[in-house]
């Protein structure tokens, strides 16, 4: 599931980065520090995507950096349980399909793709149900339901 966070944090902005735009930095900062990085409580983190707010900075004695209050808005992604999701198919492999939903591969074993006995072709890279003849290959859109979380 993708959600706005709001949150806050201290910022430091080095003194050769002073005669910048202060938001800029403080965005470039910020993206580094915090995008693609995992929150046990908030996920994925994505996208840093904009400042609402910056305080007024601090300089601490013998560091001759700016420290400023900022509140920002990231973008995360964090897989529920029984969540419904969609994705594609991005490899197959004998034991299973790997499907990317947002910015992670998660997979599904064939135990849990369908009741039908599935049979894996290694030259097409497809799973096959014997009996319903139903193919799988990369590239296929598909919808499947979290039913573990691993990080």
């Amino acid at each position: 599931m993708y959600k706005l966070v709001k949150l806050e944090d201290i910022v430091r902005i080095p003194p050769d980065r002073f005669s910048e735009d202060q938001k800029e930095v403080i965005l470039d900062i910020l993206r580094e520090q915090y995008e693609g990085k995992w929150d046990k409580e908030l996920g994925m983190m994505l996208c840093v995507q904009n400042i609402i707010e910056i305080g007024e900075g601090r300089v601490i004695h013998g560091d001759g950096a700016s420290y400023n209050s900022v509140i920002f808005d990231v973008l995360t992604f964090l897989p529920k349980l029984h969540e419904i999701v969609e994705g594609h198919v991005v490899e197959i492999v004998e034991f299973g399909v790997f499907v990317r939903i947002g910015p992670v591969d998660a997979l599904s074993h064939v135990s849990q793709i369908t009741n039908d006995y599935i049979s894996y072709d290694k030259k097409q890279h497809t799973l096959t149900g014997k009996e319903t003849k139903q193919i799988i290959k990369e590239g296929d859109y598909v919808r499947a339901r979290i039913v573990t979380l691993g990080t």
